[in-house]
């Protein structure tokens, strides 16, 4: 069965088609950053009719991609949240509406559950169980998956997320947006050991994120540097590294002692912050000692796209998750869904 997908809730608008034999068969992604850089961040309202623009000319371009037409596709899913209530709405409304015209079923698709298999499109594709890093925009969250559908909760950030941490030091260094790239590129510049940040939570004994304190650390570090005339682009660069190591660090340990508690060899991590270069180095280094495997998905499939809500709805036809024969189209969006409620 092939199946088309889309992702529309926050600033990025992706249009995909996988098959349930042969994998994924196209992807197309339109971001907004361009759009949203000049506000500093997402504006909801601009977001929502963005989406609207793009989403048919994307999906012309993934059915030409695939050499494919709408009459193949067997059912079409669509991310039904967390997000943006509008701009969910605006995916939500295109896939049922589609669905409807062709009589197809529609598999609404929670977004995390996308980041979180995502990894099994990349070779090797771990396999079950595993404990999976969920470092996405807002959400930070460890969990142990036993297959498609069985998750359990064991840890998540009580405030804000390592993404956010990322995004408001930037701004706090006059980054531009999207903050996490930015400071990043700047931290290759820095030395991380000049300046002591502390780690929140890293010795809680439980598997539970905090980056607030962080973010409050930097600010204070900056202030009293500005007040000091000593806040000068190398001690910018080199805050900027150690905000990078800072956050790092508590994942890669938070990540180390999920997989002791649990007894599995097999972390998966996804989301945005899965790209970053340090995250990925220090977790193959520090799992590599305790002979675990880590699995990343492809790098651009790291962020919100279509592929991996196309992919999440394949998989739950494949194990019968989807009753495809009992699909309405009358339809509502979750901008606040628990995961672990699936």
């Amino acid at each position: 069965m092939i199946i088309l997908g889309f992702e529309s809730s926050c600033d990025e608008t992706g249009v995909a088609l996988v098959c349930t034999e042969r994998g994924l068969l196209a992807h197309t992604l339109h971001s907004q950053v361009a759009m949203h850089a000049a506000y500093g961040g997402v504006v909801p309202e601009l977001a929502s009719r963005d989406h609207v623009r793009r989403v048919v000319p994307l999906t012309r371009q993934v059915l030409e991609q695939a050499e494919t037409t709408l009459q193949e596709v067997g059912a079409i899913a669509y991310t039904a949240g967390p997000g943006l209530a509008g701009a969910l709405l605006v995916g939500a409304s295109v896939a049922q509406s589609l669905a409807w015209s062709l009589d197809l079923p529609a598999i609404p698709i929670h977004h995390l559950e996308g980041h979180l298999l995502s990894p099994r499109l990349a070779t090797p594709c771990p396999e079950f169980p595993f404990v999976a890093l969920l470092v996405s925009g807002g959400h930070t969250q460890l969990m142990r998956v036993d297959d498609v559908g069985q998750y359990t909760l064991l840890g998540e950030t009580l405030d804000d997320a390592a993404g956010e941490a990322f995004d408001k030091t930037a701004k706090l260094l006059g980054l531009g947006y999207p903050g996490g790239p930015a400071l990043a590129k700047l931290a290759e510049q820095g030395d991380a050991t000049r300046i002591v940040l502390p780690r929140p939570m890293l010795h809680s004994h439980t598997l539970d994120f905090s980056f607030s304190g962080l973010k409050t650390a930097v600010l204070t570090r900056l202030k009293d540097a500005e007040r000091q005339g000593q806040a000068d682009a190398q001690m910018r660069a080199d805050l900027a590294a150690a905000t990078e190591l800072a956050i790092v660090e508590v994942l890669v340990a938070k990540a180390a002692t999920a997989l002791e508690q649990t007894g599995l060899t097999r972390l998966v991590v996804a989301g945005g912050v899965g790209a970053n270069r340090l995250l990925r180095q220090s977790l193959a280094k520090r799992l590599g000692k305790r002979k675990a495997e880590v699995f990343f998905p492809p790098l651009d499939l790291c962020t919100d796209n279509g592929a991996m809500i196309a992919f999440a709805a394949a998989q739950r036809v494949q194990r019968g998750l989807v009753d495809l024969a009992g699909q309405g189209h009358g339809f509502d969006v979750h901008p606040r869904w628990e995961l672990a409620a699936l």
